[in-house]
């Protein structure tokens, strides 16, 4: 099969994935207390359902939001709700909290458990994933059941296997492990979006997964296995779009308007528990990894468990990291408290060394162009980073800032060691936040 990609910038960077890659997922026993933010996606928070001294079951759902952009949360654990208060998440927010003394018995709300796709409608699909509260697993957050209720008619639903971002293997191993899973929940996501055809698009360096995949779909005539060239930023969703289909998504549009619709593989896993087993989204599977850590994993964790705690399952620090990092290293974040707990969208934990971080110089911009030649949006990082720095929000808008995928790209490549893709993202804000006020 030809091997595809995107046409325009990206780049090559170190994978580093070698640590874990090869390491089958292991599940990690709950905590012995759950914090469990009553927000872990884009969109509206939710609300409480249950009070301080209240008894929950594992898998109940404890919080949920009135909006139509929100996701329901649920206990991790059965036990006693001990307090609900603010907490700090990795980014540094504080959210308000469920916390939950496990009792150690993980007694479960009743699931329903369906064995086929026959008997379900596309409206009980979503309901189902609505009320499991499945939202964008690849770090994007985003509730899932919104975005299977396309607005227009789509014929192509693209799952992401590209796992393009450096050290982190969690999708890459539920490709391996849990292949059947992944056909089905893709299955499921194009009943609910009454697509045609379904595609999954992984990187070449995963051979195992390229592999399982491809003979779990030998006989379909309707899902391919696509390899894709090893490329960041190749999961980009426009990206992958244009690299599997030749569709090209105009500039501030959405997949949809290209008949598209992409999902990551964790999310698909997690609809497939949903409607395979019942099953409410109340943990997930982290890569845990970097030189300071003693043994690398892929982890399956519950959610709300504290980051300190599955450090310590793996083995515990070895040394002092210079950095601790939320996610993948170029779009991730530094994780502001390693008592903040494990969520939806937080695909790894990284003990990073100081020659695996590249601490930022902001020394002056020398015009080389490499951010513009290494943007796979086709735009000027380098003025759009000076326009939102300087609070220029006219001149950011102007050259397409909305744009931006947040790659990081652009500030990995800058020999000047600028923080340009911080500066974007911030002009960004600045935009979204005078937009809404207009």
């Amino acid at each position: 099969m030809a091997v595809k990609t995107f046409p325009r910038g990206g780049g090559t960077i170190p994978h580093r994935k070698e640590a874990t890659e090869n390491k089958a997922i292991v599940v990690m026993p709950a905590p012995k207390e759950v914090v469990i933010p009553l927000q872990q996606h884009l969109g509206a928070p939710c609300d409480a359902l249950v009070e301080v001294g209240e008894s929950v079951k594992l898998g109940q759902k404890i919080g949920s939001g009135s909006h139509v952009i929100s996701a329901a949360v649920h206990a991790s654990v059965s036990g006693r709700v001990k307090a609900l208060a603010k907490r700090m998440l990795v980014d540094g927010r504080e959210i308000q909290c469920v916390i939950i003394e496990n009792d150690g018995r993980d007694e479960q709300v009743a699931g329903k458990q369906n064995e086929t796709l026959d008997g379900l409608s596309p409206e009980r699909i979503r309901t189902i994933v609505k009320e499991a509260g499945i939202v964008g697993m690849g770090g994007a957050g985003f509730p899932t059941h919104v975005k299977l209720d396309v607005p227009k008619p789509v014929d192509t639903v693209i799952i992401n296997g590209a796992e393009c971002e450096p050290y982190l293997t969690c999708d890459h191993r539920l490709l391996v492990e849990k292949s059947k899973d992944v056909l089905f929940g893709l299955r499921a996501v194009m009943k609910a979006a009454k697509a045609e055809n379904g595609i999954l698009g992984i990187e070449v360096n995963k051979p195992d997964a390229l592999e399982a995949m491809s003979e779990l779909v030998k006989d379909d005539t309707n899902i391919s296995v696509v390899p894709l060239q090893v490329r960041y930023p190749q999961g980009g969703e426009k990206q992958l779009i244009k690299a599997v289909t030749g569709r090209e998504v105009p500039s501030g549009a959405l997949p949809f308007e290209v008949k598209c619709l992409v999902s990551n593989v964790h999310t698909v896993t997690a609809i497939a528990d949903a409607l395979q087993k019942g099953m409410n989204l109340y943990q997930r599977v982290v890569t845990v990894t970097g030189k300071h850590i003693h043994d690398p994993r892929n982890v399956m964790v519950r959610l709300g468990t504290p980051v300190r705690a599955v450090i310590e399952f793996c083995g515990g620090m070895a040394g002092n990291p210079e950095a601790v990092v939320a996610g993948g290293p170029m779009t991730g974040c530094r994780i502001a408290s390693l008592d903040a707990p494990v969520v939806k969208t937080l695909a790894g934990i990284l003990l990073l060394g100081k020659d695996e971080v590249s601490p930022p110089l902001n020394e002056p911009c020398i015009r080389c162009g490499r951010c513009v030649d290494a943007c796979p949006m086709g735009l000027t990082p380098s003025m759009l980073g000076f326009y939102s720095e300087q609070g220029m929000i006219d001149g950011a808008e102007a050259l397409h800032a909305m744009d931006c995928i947040e790659c990081g790209l652009c500030a990995f490549v800058c020999p000047s060691g600028r923080e340009l893709s911080d500066w974007i993202k911030q002009g960004k804000q600045a935009i979204t936040k005078r937009n809404s006020n207009k």
